[in-house]
């Protein structure tokens, strides 16, 4: 019988990749909180007919990715295909529009869709998202925007491109619809299959396909700017004003749509020139409709998201998270020896230090040439002479140092211990 596999289209995150990670959790926590946003954690399934509402049911998110289930009680489940609907639900149940204000939440974890893996495309991914639910001004879309790009230059991204675009008002979006169709109908027999099914269900995403006979008949397709009303003209004018007040450079592209149909007004997503195919590490926009589509009273609101795993892909072609290093790796050999190494791990641990432990048994020799590859800073070595006199030996790995000291010395002198790890790193 052989061996279980991960499903396709999954993917286990193994230990010498969790550091990038680690980092960027750790930066996300730290940028969002500094900006006043606070975690927010929702359940990994809601009831289908969350998605289906909020998403929308004529788009592919909907009609063809989720993960849908019955439970015992016969009842339609889905695992969350994207962040924003669950956050949603929670802010209408839990009534935190009652707090007054602006809420401003953030959320972390897995999502999942049906789709055809590939690199930095799972069925089960990762995301990083931002909503800011309570204000209709347009500096909310610019703060996002701008935490956005914070947090992706703080760990290290340099080839960025942020592409901007309004899909205006309901209202706008039907004007704007109609006249789309009546463009792509006359070549509605040269598009490819899902955009010719999409033609009267959902014909602004026929702009985002990736079928090149498809792409090439868009390019002349009419502008979505050209269809704005005068509120989401003004809007978005000053979204791109203050954009260039702070600096951030943007690229106008009339075609981004994003592939639900919640969206409002601004839409944006932030782009790698690294990335390959997959380019988009970030997307967003402004969704004013959804907390009263979901039941919840009339809310503007905001948010983007981040895919953990194309951003980790990102790290690791530009090296940004070196390999952590520990304190000490300890080595010992002898039963009385590997007890007391046990105790001193132990004692170290307890300080502060970070410490591991051989457990293997084998000659001092193997010991060794595992404490080089541990990428530990300093290595304490014990045999049956050092455990009876309750000494160590200290070896400085990088420079071959090595000497004799009491372990109540060594524990008595915490901050000294330190003060040299810090300086032979």
């Amino acid at each position: 019988m052989g061996a279980i596999q991960a499903l396709r289209g999954t993917r286990d995150i193994l230990p010498d990749e969790i550091a990038y990670w680690q980092r960027t959790e750790a930066t996300a926590r730290d940028i969002l909180g500094r900006c006043g946003y606070r975690e927010i954690r929702t359940p990994i399934f809601e009831e289908t007919a969350l998605f289906e509402r909020g998403i929308g049911e004529a788009t592919d998110v909907v009609g063809k990715e989720m993960y849908t289930f019955k439970d015992r009680g016969e009842r339609s489940n889905t695992l969350r295909p994207e962040g924003t609907a669950g956050v949603v639900r929670s802010y209408i149940e839990n009534k935190l529009f009652g707090q007054g204000g602006v809420q401003r939440l953030w959320y972390t974890g897995p999502m999942f869709r049906y789709e055809r893996p590939q690199a930095g495309r799972q069925r089960q991914f990762h995301q990083i998202g931002v909503e800011v639910l309570g204000s209709a001004d347009p500096r909310a879309d610019v703060e996002v925007i701008a935490i956005a790009t914070n947090l992706l230059q703080t760990l290290g991204l340099k080839n960025l491109n942020l592409a901007l675009n309004s899909v205006g008002n309901r209202h706008d979006r039907q004007q704007y619809r109609q006249a789309l169709i009546d463009y792509l109908t006359p070549f509605k027999d040269e598009l490819d299959t899902d955009s010719q099914d999409r033609l009267t269900r959902n014909p602004l995403r026929i702009l985002d396909s990736k079928d090149k006979r498809t792409q090439e008949i868009a390019i002349n397709a009419p502008s979505i700017l050209n269809y704005l009303g005068e509120d989401s003209r003004r809007h978005f004018d000053k979204v791109q004003q203050l954009l260039t007040d702070l600096g951030i450079s943007y690229a106008l592209n009339p075609r981004l749509v994003r592939g639900l149909d919640y969206y409002t007004h601004t839409a944006f997503e932030i782009q790698s020139d690294d990335l390959g195919a997959q380019a988009t590490v970030c997307g967003g926009g402004r969704y004013d409709g959804l907390v009263a589509e979901l039941g919840g009273p009339e809310t503007p609101a905001v948010g983007w998201a981040i895919g953990l795993e194309r951003l980790t892909i990102l790290l690791q072609q530009i090296q940004q998270t070196p390999q952590a290093s520990i304190d000490f790796y300890i080595v010992s050999k002898g039963e009385k020896a590997e007890d007391n190494a046990l105790i001193l791990a132990q004692n170290l641990r307890q300080n502060s230090f970070s410490v591991e432990l051989d457990l293997s048994g084998s000659a001092f020799g193997k010991q060794f040439k595992r404490a080089d590859r541990s990428g530990a800073i300093a290595c304490l070595v014990l045999g049956d002479e050092e455990a009876v006199n309750k000494t160590v030996q200290l070896k400085w790995l990088k420079t071959g140092e090595q000497s004799a000291i009491s372990q109540a010395e060594l524990l008595a002198n915490v901050e000294e211990l330190k003060s040299r790890l810090q300086a032979a790193k």
